[in-house]
């Protein structure tokens, strides 16, 4: 049974897909890609259609990630066949948490870097938006999302695992 992640982020052209593009490098490396599908949205559908923005590709080329991406708007009725949603901050955690029809479903809801142990010791979980700003944003942000799949994986790997056993 194949296990389903979905990153959430506002427009979903730039956190959400770079998270998207980290992560399913993180389950090729780990050999699970068999067993684990990852994806992204938007919890607004301003970009919907839209490639990811070009400083997000740009980034993520320049450090070996590839990315084949359109924006769209996630829905609710997505709940029922996702195992985790992966919100980037902590507004896109509260929207998705209200928005999810059952408390089992609002469990699945978890801010990205609560899997980054450095992170978490700090008590800012969020990733910043980086679209208003200029390229460091872009790289910093590719940063935070780095230092969390690693974690993000490990959760993951423990799940599929389990659903083995």
């Amino acid at each position: 049974m194949t296990y389903r992640v979905c990153f959430v982020c506002t427009g979903n052209i730039c956190r959400s897909p770079m998270a998207e593009a980290v992560f399913h490098a993180r389950v090729a490396d780990a050999g699970l890609d068999d067993l684990v599908e990852a994806d992204s949205a938007g919890t607004d559908g301003w970009h919907e259609g839209e490639g990811a923005d070009p400083r997000t590709v740009a980034v993520l080329a320049e450090h070996g990630y590839g990315l084949d991406h359109t924006a769209r708007q996630f829905q609710q009725s997505w709940f029922s066949r996702l195992d985790l949603v992966v919100a980037l901050d902590a507004g896109h955690l509260r929207t998705l948490r209200r928005l999810a029809p059952t408390e089992r479903d609002a469990a699945k809801v978890r801010l990205l870097r609560s899997y980054d142990p450095a992170a978490a010791d700090g008590g800012d979980l969020d990733v910043p938006d980086p679209y208003y700003g200029g390229q460091d944003g872009f790289e910093d942000c590719l940063e935070m999302v780095e230092a969390a799949s690693t974690g993000l994986l490990a959760a993951v790997r423990e799940q599929v695992e389990g659903r083995a056993a």
